[in-house]
């Protein structure tokens, strides 16, 4: 009912908006005598704070037409080269020349945790032009039918081993934030069974991958409440008329409400400076703010089922790094890991992944050889900053490819010693 509730109060407040929206655009236009003054320009920026703030935001893009590769620019051509109900691969294939050297081809394993994908699009601008970039730009469940079925975990397993097999070896999977725990199962079922398509090597960033370490406000909360508790108070159905009508989600905007409330006075600064950097016409810093906000406000629904599986397994028993998790009938045994590579980034001011938790990985890894493992900690970042931001582009995008880099070269190298070795006469 809840979920009815939210999706009346945005349409009761539609007629409101476009009144709303068609003031602002009277009280800016410069023909109007009113827009030069403090007065025009105050009710135009109190009129444009109201509309966003009970806008619903859509799915944003990524718009990234060019890269630079060489000292040149090159167009980009979003395509998208594997589909299922609940995920598209994008490809962002760049026009280099041919007969160039492969660069290392990255698999970026989006969160789905109630943003959607273009919110790394700093991630993927970053490393474009170093790398063959390929994303997982999952989709609202609201949009979905419930005619496609149910999605969990372990579909979500399913799912990155699908795209690994896709793009075939040599590929160097990125998981940031949440996904690190599912492509960390995935690449151990892989291993397990001698997968020849597992990747080249794993970079988790930011995730969770025992909790129990250094554990932040988000993890108490789900350690300090019962399952069942999550499934009574936080699922609800999809209303009508969306396409994913009766399907079973947690809603995004309930997600969005708990981020927001843990920092509640920047966000409602960041707003209070926005109304001030319009009335005093400052528009560089003003659609900064359009920026951040345009991205952060667009949230979707996440499948009861997934959600749900989530906590019990990553928040609440821990299972992966007690040697407990299960990928349907199989277990899954990172000690299984003995030839992808692994780095593990962590944000050292991350207030929803604690220090230390990302690092775990290496601790229930130990059959990768030390030469194929690293562990770095970026200071003055929190959780954002582990993907985004100047900090991301100068000091660690550059070690992701590398890494990427050195064991793409290296599995390449090994590959070709085998073939040469089959083609020795004997």
């Amino acid at each position: 009912m809840f979920y009815q509730l939210y999706e009346m109060n945005h349409a009761a407040l539609a007629p409101l908006r476009a009144t709303t929206e068609a003031m602002r655009l009277l009280y800016s236009d410069p023909l109007n005598p009113m827009s030069q003054t403090a007065m025009g320009r105050t009710m135009a920026a109190g009129l444009e704070v109201f509309e966003r703030i009970t806008r619903r935001y859509s799915r944003p893009i990524f718009d990234l037409p060019q890269t630079i590769v060489d000292g040149a620019a090159v167009d980009v051509i979003e395509e998208n080269v594997w589909s299922r109900p609940f995920c598209n691969l994008v490809h962002f294939r760049r026009d280099v020349k041919p007969g160039r050297p492969d660069d290392p081809k990255i698999l970026l394993v989006a969160p789905m945790s109630g943003h959607y994908a273009t919110l790394l699009r700093g991630t993927v601008e970053a490393l474009l032009p170093h790398a063959d970039v390929y994303i997982t730009d999952w989709i609202d469940a609201r949009m979905v039918p419930v005619t496609e079925g149910t999605f969990d975990l372990d579909d979500y397993i399913d799912y990155v081993i699908e795209m690994l097999h896709t793009l075939g070896p040599k590929t160097n999977v990125v998981a940031v934030c949440q996904p690190s725990v599912p492509v960390l199962a995935a690449v151990a079922v892989m291993e397990a069974a001698n997968d020849p398509f597992a990747p080249a090597s794993m970079t988790l960033m930011g995730g969770p991958i025992d909790t129990r370490i250094n554990p932040t406000a988000v993890n108490a909360m789900a350690q300090d409440r019962p399952l069942s508790w999550f499934k009574d108070n936080v699922v609800m159905n999809v209303p009508w008329p969306q396409p994913g009508c009766m399907r079973p989600v947690y809603p995004g905007f309930l997600q969005l409400s708990g981020f927001m409330s843990m920092n509640l006075d920047r966000h409602l600064t960041a707003h209070k400076e926005f109304f001030e950097h319009l009335v005093k016409n400052d528009g560089e810093s003003a659609e900064k703010h359009r920026e951040f906000y345009d991205e952060y406000l667009a949230v979707m629904d996440l499948t009861a089922e997934f959600y749900l599986q989530t906590v019990d397994t990553v928040f609440i028993r821990h299972a992966l790094p007690k040697g407990e998790m299960m990928h349907r009938d199989t277990p899954v045994d990172t000690k299984a890991i003995r030839n992808v590579a692994l780095l593990t980034v962590e944000g050292e001011n991350d207030d929803i992944s604690g220090l230390g938790q990302t690092e775990a990985s290496h601790t229930i890894c130990p059959g990768i050889p030390d030469a194929k493992r690293m562990h770095y900690v970026q200071p003055d970042v929190g959780h954002y900053g582990v993907f985004n931001g100047s900090r991301f582009r100068k000091e660690i995008a550059p070690r992701i490819i590398a890494f990427a880099r050195e064991h793409s070269l290296a599995g390449e190298a090994k590959t070709s010693g085998k073939r040469a070795a089959r083609r020795k006469p004997v």
